[in-house]
């Protein structure tokens, strides 16, 4: 049995993608199962890659126990049940930006296909019908796009129409200003200041419960009569009937359709409708696009099955690489705190604290948070936790976290504090392979590189107190690794050590009982 984890694509996807899959795992190619046939197939798989036919279920999850990727080869993910994958610890990817140019320029040939009437004069001319003053169309040029999400494929969308001569104002709360005044696009402050302006009126937003039928009669009542409308984002921002209405009223002056709510579309309210063109959801459906998606997608998946940098994830927090070279190698680190000073402190009472210091204060360190979350966790449910439900399964239990960084550190270049009620622990990395370094414990300075099996010990300072918790893991056969100790000024001292084997409760209350001390074994995931 190979031990290289098993990945299952469901869809026809670039051979340079199956090429990156097969570079981390045994790859199997299923084009033609059926619903039925995938849930009871998938549960030996490690990974699944999907495009948009494929539907992934919380049951179809359910039946996948192995399962820790499911990787979209595209953009949006509303096929995959993100919430279940997420409870499950199931990380979701895709292949963000992958399709932004293909999307970007369909948006504006569908903008010129609806201003010059091209599919309805191109049918009319193939049948025998020769109708130029029917198909008089308008130019584009001097007027106004109203751009509605002013992301990567809304910005592609602004370049472009600015290269045809367009005025572009643009909606999107979520963008700098500086972006707008960068690229020449006026900025609105509201929706109807925008439908107030725009003589086209093109849609590049997600689908959300905020968005989702946001154009609607009211919408449209709001636009410039005769606006013409593009959407080659997602099918249920509009509300069909309501858009079919004004266009029949004269209010709108006609719309160019890429997408529907439910897919495959061969029935529409838009089919047959004068002045509405569309198309087969073709946004990303170049040669390029689908390539990019493709390789893009398996790249991430491959990622996430061999621990590297998963930078489309939309179930946990996404940094840049750069950002990653630094953070990265204080994750297991943060992990390993968040399970020790939760060990220490005999649960989670409430919240956490996370504090960063030094150079990885410069960055963004959600990551580290949320293995501090998961460390902290794990040690404390029998459920699966991990970096994709860390958050969701403190939330679950009223669990507050907080979060601070600070560039000054006092001894170290970098460091990672926890706190659990008054248990605090401590730590770095060191060396070229980033071991994880306790510093402090309890509010005491203490040394010694993390393990497996880690004791933490506070007594009074006198003598003996070595001995007698030597002599009683000899006693169980029980071999110690390292050992450490930091002494205060008020003639106290914390003890940590490192064990070759697990240390019973029996034999911690016996090790307490030697030396009068507090006693704590907590068991890492090293």
């Amino acid at each position: 049995m190979s031990d290289r984890p098993r990945i299952l694509v469901t869809e026809k996807i670039a051979e340079g993608g199956i090429e990156v899959l097969r570079s981390v795992g045994d790859v199997d190619v299923e084009l033609d199962w059926s619903a039925v046939e995938l849930a009871e197939g998938i549960a030996p798989y490690d990974a699944l890659v999907v495009r948009s036919a494929t539907r992934v279920t919380a049951a179809l999850l359910a039946a996948a126990p192995r399962l820790s990727v499911v990787g979209r080869a595209g953009t949006g993910v509303d096929n995959v049940d993100v919430a279940a994958a997420t409870d499950r610890g199931i990380v979701v990817v895709n292949a963000a930006g992958s399709n932004a140019v293909s999307a970007a320029e369909h948006a504006i040939a569908l903008l010129l296909a609806q201003a010059r009437n091209i599919p309805q004069a191109h049918m009319a001319l193939v049948e025998g019908r020769w109708e130029r003053a029917r198909f008089a169309g308008i130019e584009v040029t001097g007027k106004t796009l109203g751009v509605i999400g002013f992301g990567n494929i809304g910005q592609l969308v602004a370049e472009r129409a600015l290269g045809l001569g367009m005025r572009v104002v643009a909606y999107d709360p979520f963008v700098a200003d500086a972006r707008y005044r960068e690229m020449g696009v006026d900025r609105t402050e509201t929706l109807d200041d925008l439908y107030g302006q725009s003589d086209f009126i093109t849609l590049h937003v997600a689908s959300t419960p905020e968005t989702r039928g946001f154009l609607d009669a009211t919408a449209f009542s709001k636009m410039r009569d005769g606006v013409r409308i593009v959407n080659d984002a997602r099918g249920d921002l509009i509300v069909e009937a309501d858009l079919v209405a004004a266009i029949v009223a004269g209010k709108v002056g006609g719309a160019a359709i890429d997408v529907f709510p439910e897919e495959p579309a061969t029935e529409s309210p838009y089919f047959g409708v004068e002045g509405i063109i569309v198309t087969p959801h073709l946004g990303a459906s170049t040669g390029e696009a689908q390539e990019r998606a493709g390789v893009a997608c398996a790249e991430q998946v491959a990622a996430a099955l061999t621990g590297g940098v998963v930078t489309s994830a939309v179930n946990i927090p996404v940094v840049s690489a750069e950002t990653m070279a630094t953070v990265g190698p204080f994750l297991p680190l943060a992990g390993h705190l968040g399970r020790l000073a939760a060990g220490i402190a005999g649960g989670i009472h409430g919240s956490i604290q996370v504090a960063c210091e030094g150079e990885i204060a410069e960055h963004d360190t959600r990551l580290l948070v949320t293995a501090v979350l998961a460390g902290a966790l794990s040690g404390h449910t029998a459920e699966i936790v991990n970096m994709v439900n860390a958050a969701e399964r403190a939330r679950d239990r009223g669990i507050e976290w907080s979060d601070s960084t600070t560039s000054a550190s006092r001894n170290y270049t970098s460091l990672v504090r926890v706190a659990i009620g008054d248990v605090s622990v401590a730590g770095t990395t060191v060396g070229s392979t980033s071991r994880p370094r306790l510093v402090e414990v309890l509010g005491q300075s203490i040394e010694f590189e993390l393990d497996r099996h880690v004791g933490i010990l506070r007594y009074a300072d006198v003598p003996g107190k070595i001995g007698a918790v030597g002599t009683v893991m000899a006693g169980e056969g029980i071999n110690i690794a390292s050992m450490s100790v930091g002494r205060s000024s008020e003639g106290n001292a914390t003890m940590g050590v490192t064990v070759d084997s697990p240390v019973s409760p029996a034999t911690q209350a016996a090790i307490a009982a030697s030396c009068d001390a507090d006693v704590w074994f907590v068991d890492l995931d090293i």
